[in-house]
């Protein structure tokens, strides 16, 4: 499939952004998406928080990869050649440690990264193809949440889709369940997905994962504010919001909020729209849902997966489960 021109991407991307934005702050209790902290400084600082001492679910997960790589794409590829492709890719710091592993297995192999950042998709194809020649990038700028559709392979050959980083936390559960049923449609028999899940942990390592001592977490989440004046013509004033990490354990997840200091009125003229906030009114920004020894399991079950096998670190902080389109 042909790269989507980047004209045709950014303005659905920011038709999007603007729907989403109403919805969100015309709502009680204000929210606004997660996928909205990614635009390029957003993706600069997701990656300096992922190299910070209290993230441990990069760490953790790469340690598992370190560990695994090599039987992960093994099983996947179940005799026939691979091709890696990726939700969300991002730097694809990580992923490099399963594409190595896929040239120890069969030679060369084909990584096809989707995300909606071009600039953090062209960093990491530049990275990729230097430390690794034997791996061909096909990048794509696309938004998989709404639409996946994947070119078909040639025989012999099958395909294993990355879910990574414990992307599907940001997921309500019928929202990530409706997300794995889409990746399930796009594929054929014998594909498979490997899937990262953070796993419930004591309250004090989750509440430090995402309010970190250096406030790189606050600035990533006030970012979202940032991008809002930017591309709505907005006249927020994001040192005035304070970030708020709240482990919510009757819903197992990490949330994330944005708390107004002092009331105010918020200008957005993109959207011709004014807000209301009260002191100590928040918009809540994220979710970040914690599983449960065997809920991830159960998840691709649902989602129409068979089980193939499950891998995690000795702490039993991370679990990466692979399964298997019959």
């Amino acid at each position: 499939m042909a790269l989507p021109a980047c004209s045709a991407v950014e303005a659905h991307i920011s038709d999007r952004v603007a729907a989403a934005v109403r919805r969100g702050l015309v709502g009680s209790p204000k929210s606004l998406p997660p996928w909205l902290f990614y635009d390029e400084a957003g993706s600069r600082l997701f990656d300096r928080i992922t190299g910070l001492p209290e993230y441990y679910l990069t760490r953790t997960e790469r340690g598992i990869f370190l560990e695994s790589a090599d039987e992960m794409v093994a099983r996947a590829a179940g005799g026939e050649r691979l091709r890696l492709t990726e939700l969300g890719a991002g730097s694809a710091d990580k992923t490099r440690l399963l594409l190595a592993a896929a040239v120890r297995l069969q030679g060369a192999a084909v990584y096809e990264p989707l995300d909606v950042s071009e600039s953090a998709l062209e960093a990491a194809r530049e990275r990729i193809e230097r430390e690794l020649p034997d791996v061909h990038v096909a990048q794509r700028v696309e938004d998989y949440t709404l639409y996946l559709a994947l070119d078909p392979l040639p025989e012999g050959e099958r395909r294993l889709v990355l879910y990574i980083g414990s992307s599907i936390g940001n997921f309500e559960p019928s929202e990530a369940l409706r997300l794995l049923e889409t990746v399930r449609a796009a594929l054929r028999p014998g594909d498979t997905l490997l899937l990262g899940v953070d796993l419930v942990k004591e309250q004090t390592a989750l509440l430090a994962a995402y309010d970190d001592a250096a406030g790189v977490t606050a600035a990533f989440n006030r970012n979202l504010l940032v991008r809002l004046n930017r591309e709505l013509g907005a006249d927020f004033v994001p040192e005035a919001f304070a970030h708020r990490a709240v482990w919510n354990a009757a819903e197992s997840r990490m949330e994330m909020h944005l708390e107004n200091r002092d009331a105010q009125t918020v200008r957005l003229e993109a959207l011709d729209l004014t807000v209301e906030f009260a002191a100590g009114e928040r918009i809540h920004t994220e979710n970040s849902y914690k599983y449960r020894p065997g809920q991830a399991e159960a998840l691709l079950e649902r989602a129409g997966f068979a089980q193939e096998a499950v891998w995690t670190d000795p702490r039993g902080w991370f679990a990466v489960c692979l399964g298997r389109l019959e």
